[in-house]
């Protein structure tokens, strides 16, 4: 996969901008700004070529057959929230919080937009997520302007969660979308 995302990067001229913090197993990545279905390849890729061992979640019904060889084999991770005895089902924040605590390295990326286009709320189940687990959100990027994907700040939630998300925004506001009328303002 890594000289798939390499020749990927090459042909289209895409370049690496930072790297991965030295040392972290375990994290919430956001993939920041989230404005078109080309996102998922160049963030993949940019991942690939850092050795970033990111995973993404996906429903456990969509996870069978090749399909879900093919999503598995590009990082994708079930989520199963079923009941179990005794208990209610879980939330899907809880059950990546849960997937967090349970593994020794485990990097999730989500997009905290929740959709391609504008929106003047994050969703905030990246930072509950993050502060339930104990690990940093770390913000990646794809600037379609410069053609550079890369790792921007690290944040450690501190429950201070408007202030951090706005600081999240702020360095967003840096970055160029695919369809900029629909990155973060």
């Amino acid at each position: 996969m890594k000289l798939l995302a390499r020749f990927i990067f090459w042909i289209t001229g895409w370049k690496i901008s930072g790297q991965w913090p030295e040392g972290l197993k375990k994290a919430v990545l956001i993939a920041i700004p989230h404005t078109s279905n080309w996102d998922l390849l160049y963030a993949r890729s940019a991942f690939y070529l850092m050795d970033v061992p990111v995973r993404f979640t996906i429903k456990k019904e969509v996870m069978v057959g090749p399909l879900g060889w093919l999503i598995e084999a590009l990082g994708g991770i079930s989520i199963d929230r079923n009941r179990r005895p005794g208990r209610r089902k879980q939330t899907y924040t809880e059950a990546m919080i849960q997937m967090l605590k349970d593994r020794e390295e485990l990097v999730i990326m989500v997009t905290p937009e929740g959709t391609r286009k504008y929106v003047p709320r994050w969703k905030s189940g990246f930072y509950h997520i993050a502060q339930g687990a104990g690990v940093p959100v770390v913000v990646g990027f794809l600037d379609y302007k410069r053609k550079l994907a890369g790792i921007g700040p690290v944040i450690v939630p501190n429950g201070h969660m408007d202030e951090q998300i706005d600081e999240m925004k702020a360095f967003g506001r840096t970055i160029t979308g695919k369809h900029p009328e629909q990155g973060i303002r």
